[in-house]
């Protein structure tokens, strides 16, 4: 990272506190709920202006790597990896060498479900390990081997967590 935009990050970063902590303090008046809503605006086009800025680090310091927080794959994930529950993020390593998907799997969804989505299309268990609250295990097809890790947080949010490479 270079020094300007480290800078420039940096004073971002406090600006969102100074106008974060002068934003709670509204009286209420109409001026005051003007002025709150356009400092809001501005805050919600730096915060995206950030973001833009990491996405655009990340993408220049690891050459080709593409990350999603949106509840999508990545744009290359292979559609014959099926995934199960619903979809928080991932990333994609560059030229295909490999995704990383993480699912929320509600509804009582576990790792069973999740491994015999993949046994269904075809992918063959290996070095199977579960329990009630978590598992993992290696599948493997033709052209892809998926590792699936499932794990229940204190709050009971079950996560899975895949990671895609070619074979």
């Amino acid at each position: 990272m270079t020094a300007p935009r480290s800078r420039r990050l940096a004073a971002a970063a406090l600006a969102l506190a100074l106008v974060g902590g002068t934003t709670a303090c509204s009286t209420g008046t109409p001026l005051d709920n003007i002025v709150e809503g356009l400092v809001q605006q501005g805050v919600d086009q730096l915060v995206g202006g950030i973001d833009e800025q990491i996405r655009g680090l990340v993408d220049e310091v690891l050459g080709g790597v593409e990350i999603t927080g949106d509840g999508q794959v990545p744009a290359s994930f292979p559609a014959d990896v099926p995934l199960t529950g619903s979809v928080l993020g991932g990333g994609a390593g560059p030229e295909g060498s490999g995704w990383v998907v993480r699912t929320q799997l509600d509804g009582g969804l576990g790792f069973a479900d999740a491994a015999a989505a993949l046994e269904g299309a075809g992918f063959a268990a290996s070095g199977v390990s579960s329990d009630a609250a978590s598992g993992y295990g290696a599948y493997t097809a033709t052209a892809y081997r998926v590792d699936l890790s499932v794990a229940t947080d204190g709050e009971g949010v079950v996560t899975a967590t895949y990671v895609v490479t070619p074979r």
